[in-house]
């Protein structure tokens, strides 16, 4: 019978030959969680052994994750913001850049906005981060998908910010009702290139929900509409804020200028990069 730390060892090995990032700490987070143990409880387990049904619990796992399916999709959730969200192939994993802007948002929005649109919210990330950050707020999260507005609420429910938090399906602004206004205007919105995706990780290219990642227009194509749209459903002083692909920034600008827009900012990433387009009606 093996223990932990063989499983842990031969787990590691198989995902280095698969070129898997991080092989060794794949293999300990997939171990741990198809043990129950969280991963520095594993260190103290090193020695238990493994039964079989617990071996073939975790083979499952690991055979997802040689394949390449993302990390996320195959433990089933993703730490976000404070909230832990369940994720799968309904919409795109939550990424720690988009856990920034939130961040961001939470320090910049004085007084807290009262109501707040998020764009294309996938599992429901933003909207909710905003939502636990912002206890006084309202949110509505839009998306074309019905199967991401599904996965969206499951994770409202299970953070018990369903009360405050409504789901409309809807592309961008056409089903929102005419005359609505928000103080806050969010979205990460799809903003790669087909090219960018061609050469992405497995991970992304063959397993995250393509319609979320691709636009048009070198990957500007629904930026553009977003900031073009936006100060019909923005009140006065009200703030848009998106998150952005490479080489996106002058054409926000200029798009923002000539929706009627004073004043934008650009914000750099962890990495240093310019990301987030911020503009003030």
């Amino acid at each position: 019978m093996l223990n932990v730390i063989e499983v842990v060892k031969k787990t590691s090995e198989f995902f280095a030959s698969k070129r898997v990032e991080s092989p060794r700490l794949n293999a300990e987070l997939i171990v741990g969680h198809a043990l129950g143990l969280a991963r520095m409880s594993l260190y103290i387990n090193f020695e238990r052994p493994v039964s079989e049904g617990e071996l073939a619990a975790i083979r499952e796992l690991v055979r997802r994750r040689g394949r390449r399916e993302p990390l996320q999709y195959v433990l089933g959730f993703a730490e976000f913001s404070g909230l832990k969200l369940k994720t799968d192939r309904r919409a795109l994993i939550p990424r720690p850049e988009t856990e920034f802007l939130v961040e961001t948002l939470g320090a910049r929005c004085a007084p807290p906005p009262a109501r707040v649109l998020d764009l294309g919210t996938g599992c429901g990330a933003i909207a909710l981060g905003l939502a636990r950050l912002f206890p006084g707020s309202r949110v509505t999260a839009v998306d074309s998908s019905a199967d991401a507005l599904s996965l969206a609420a499951e994770n409202a429910q299970a953070a018990g910010l369903a009360d405050r938090v409504s789901f409309v399906e809807s592309s961008w602004f056409e089903r929102l009702p005419p005359g609505e206004t928000y103080d806050l205007v969010v979205s990460n919105p799809p903003y790669l290139s087909a090219g960018e995706v061609a050469t992405a990780s497995p991970e992304v290219r063959d397993h995250e929900p393509m319609a979320s990642l691709v636009s048009g227009d070198g990957g500007f194509e629904d930026i553009g509409r977003i900031i073009a749209a936006s100060p019909g459903f923005l009140a006065p002083g009200g703030l848009l804020a998106l998150e952005t692909g490479v080489g996106h920034h002058g054409l926000a600008a200029a798009s923002a200028r000539a929706a009627g827009f004073p004043r934008t900012e650009s914000i750099r990433d962890l990495a240093g990069r310019d990301r987030f387009f911020l503009a003030w009606r």
